[in-house]
């Protein structure tokens, strides 16, 4: 049949495809991205496994009588550094597929 890839080209890309992927979701693990809320006043640093890896938050927003506002700050700023960690993998990500061209797999063309 004409115009069918060869099978065993197939399978060498998607070994080649997989290796690559393997390599990327290493490195963006040890990838980071930071956010802040309140100013500077709360920061949250994650990477680009999805995890939060350090928060940081200045004492002058600690205060015992205003605990939602601290709480508020913390959750915007994390939220916010795994929103930056996922765009970060998806422009990764992006980077590797562009171009490629899988059967069956739209997007990645």
């Amino acid at each position: 049949m004409k115009g069918m890839p060869n099978m065993g080209q197939l399978m060498k890309q998607a070994q080649q495809f997989q290796s690559k992927m393997a390599k990327l979701q290493e490195e963006l693990n040890d990838q980071t991205v930071e956010a802040s809320s309140g100013g500077g006043m709360v920061t949250a640093v994650a990477n680009g496994g999805q995890e939060i890896v350090s928060i940081t938050i200045d004492p002058e927003v600690v205060d015992p009588e205003d605990l939602e506002m601290l709480q508020d700050l913390v959750m915007a700023a994390v939220n916010d550094a795994l929103s930056k960690a996922k765009e970060m993998v998806n422009e990764e990500m992006g980077k590797l597929t562009k171009g490629m061209n899988i059967p069956g797999m739209p997007g990645l063309t």
